[in-house]
């Protein structure tokens, strides 16, 4: 996916950094840690404007982040209290998760959006939280500048070498899905009891 993603990039420019940071932040498996970093290599042999690069895949971010937020705040209930009653989803679940993002959420946004991997899904919470909407794309901004920012700066510094960097980011990514995930499995198996503890 490296090859291709940078090729796309190379071959697109900006509009590639625009659709493919769209996309990521749909919750689409592109990774900024390989697609940000060539931009910035691509700035750095004169090819591409920095700034612009930051700048678009931050826009990117955004619209992708809008996107997701929408789709989840719409039918995101719809599909957990619906097809999700069948993982022992129940709407005291959605409860609870409701009060602890009117609690965090803006935090979460934030953070979440400076972190490899859970920065692709945060929006999905946020929407199924409903956290108003100006302040999401406000913290979503805050969380992807100084990211892409990073990004491009090290593609741009370390050319050539950006790759054992991007690497480094994303191990460090797929420490912190192991860790959710193993959160959303005890949360999973903890509801399938409660569900099946229910009269009727």
């Amino acid at each position: 996916m490296t090859s291709a993603l940078a090729g796309l990039v190379s071959r697109y420019g900006l509009l590639a950094v625009f659709l493919t940071m769209t996309g990521e932040s749909c919750g689409l498996p592109l990774p900024s840690e390989v697609v940000v970093p060539f931009a910035g290599v691509l700035a750095a042999n004169g090819n591409l404007n920095f700034v612009a690069v930051v700048l678009v895949a931050t826009f990117a971010n955004l619209c992708g982040s809008l996107l997701a937020y929408a789709i989840v705040a719409r039918w995101g209930r719809d599909i957990l209290l619906g097809p999700g009653r069948w993982l022992g989803i129940r709407r005291h679940h959605v409860e609870i998760a409701d009060r602890w993002f009117a609690r965090w959420g803006l935090l979460a946004v934030f953070i979440g959006r400076l972190l490899p991997v859970v920065r692709t899904y945060i929006s999905f919470p946020a929407g199924l939280a409903r956290v108003p909407v100006g302040r999401f794309l406000l913290l979503t901004f805050a969380g992807a500048l100084p990211w892409n920012l990073a990004l491009a700066w090290i593609g741009y510094t370390l050319r050539q070498h950006y790759e054992q960097v991007a690497r480094l980011i994303q191990d460090g990514g797929y420490v912190i899905a192991v860790v959710v995930a193993v959160i959303v499995v005890v949360w999973w198996a903890r509801g399938r009891r409660e569900s099946a503890s229910e009269p009727g």
